[in-house]
């Protein structure tokens, strides 16, 4: 199916199960290049299509930005491996006709998604917030995707180093090199993750405050793993109406306390097997009125402090790249009340291109639906109104 999506506010209306979630997150993967919805890429190829056989699923995306056009392709391919029933996967980006490197592909087209499922970020574990913070500092951060990757692989061969120490015994001293190495991937994306939520916060916050109409402030409360702000011995933490600030910590200065904080943590990870600090166990928690969200909110309120997120992520990839990204909200207005939906509304205006699909129009301000754009989709079939 081939659209050319108009550079406006488009509705795109039609009932359950006819396909409008798949084109929003059609779009979105261009930007990130990972599905938010599946839990692996794998899944995103055609579930009829036998095990044994070749799949191949393809986006293409033209799109334009102040340099000029360009065009992404994406490929997931699923094919037979030998003779034993099994499959082998990968997926192949190609970036103006040129085979490319993921990593250096991720940021070239910038989207922010929401969708309901999405409140598993401030209702589910730490991980989630951690994906969340890394699928979208990956598009703005050209080498935050490559860190990230380094990271996860170093990890995991400092941990089998570890686990073989404590079962086995051996040389501690073969530890070093995976330290270094920890260290400096870690506070790269320590430093980006310190950096990005002190700066999407501040729109975040003004957002939110408009939406709740005065009546909650929020608070992004990132605790890192290893914290470079680390307390002396009995010293009290500070209270939530005094967040930390890191943003004064350099690169360098994560890194050295990062690696001096693993070296005298070493005998206790020999003994453990695992690595104990680091951005793969950072947290991130939604505050509202200092109230832990995720703990003690409504859906509610943890609704519209991702939707202030969101919209304040808009802002933050405009002024980060440039370029606008796309705005792509599905089924948002079912659950807020009427007055939260116009003011949603309301900030919604300032996008440059934006998609918003719904079941029902009504939900809609008429003078909104008339000022805009509405197409309808019917059987994975899209049709302008």
């Amino acid at each position: 199916m081939d659209l050319n999506i108009p550079r406006e506010i488009l509705l795109l209306v039609g009932d359950n199960a006819q396909g409008k979630t798949t084109l929003l997150e059609a779009i979105y993967f261009l930007s990130s290049l990972t599905s938010f919805h599946a839990s692996s890429d794998r899944q995103l190829i055609n579930y009829s299509v036998p095990e044994n056989s070749i799949g191949v699923g393809r986006i293409i995306g033209e799109f334009q930005r102040k340099d000029g056009n360009h065009r992404i392709e994406a490929r997931l391919i699923r094919e037979p491996n030998g003779g034993n029933g099994g499959s082998r996967f990968r997926k192949e980006v190609l970036l103006d006709g040129v085979k490319r490197k993921i990593s250096d592909v991720v940021g070239w087209f910038n989207a922010v998604i929401f969708m309901p499922q999405m409140a598993r970020i401030i209702e589910e574990g730490p991980a989630e917030r951690r994906r969340y913070l890394d699928m979208l500092i990956s598009q703005v951060s050209p080498l935050y995707s490559q860190h990230l990757s380094d990271y996860g692989q170093t990890l995991s061969q400092r941990n089998a180093l570890l686990k073989q120490l404590g079962e086995r015994g051996g040389d501690h001293g073969q530890l070093a090199v995976w330290d270094g190495m920890l260290a400096r991937h870690g506070a790269f994306i320590m430093h980006e993750r310190i950096r990005a939520l002190r700066e999407v916060e501040e729109t975040a916050k003004r957002i939110h405050y408009d939406l709740t109409h005065g009546e909650e402030v929020l608070r992004l409360d990132y605790q890192p793993a290893y914290d470079p702000m680390s307390l002396p011995e009995g010293q009290l933490p500070l209270a939530v109406t005094a967040l930390a600030d890191r943003s004064g910590f350099s690169r360098e200065e994560i890194e050295a306390g990062m690696l001096e904080k693993l070296q005298k943590l070493q005998r206790e990870e020999i003994t453990r097997g695992v690595t104990t600090i680091g951005p793969h166990r950072d947290e991130m928690r939604f505050l509202g009125n200092q109230v832990d969200l995720g703990e003690f909110g409504s859906r509610g309120q943890g609704r519209t402090a991702l939707l202030a997120m969101k919209l304040a992520e808009v802002s933050w990839l405009k002024q980060r790249t440039s370029d606008w990204p796309v705005l792509l909200f599905d089924e948002t207005m079912s659950e807020l009340d009427i007055q939260r939906r116009l003011d949603l509304l309301s900030g919604i205006s300032e996008c440059d291109q934006a998609i918003l699909t719904s079941t029902d129009l009504s939900m809609f301000d008429g003078a909104f639906v008339n000022a805009h754009t509405v197409w309808h989709v019917a059987g994975g079939m899209v049709s302008a109104q």
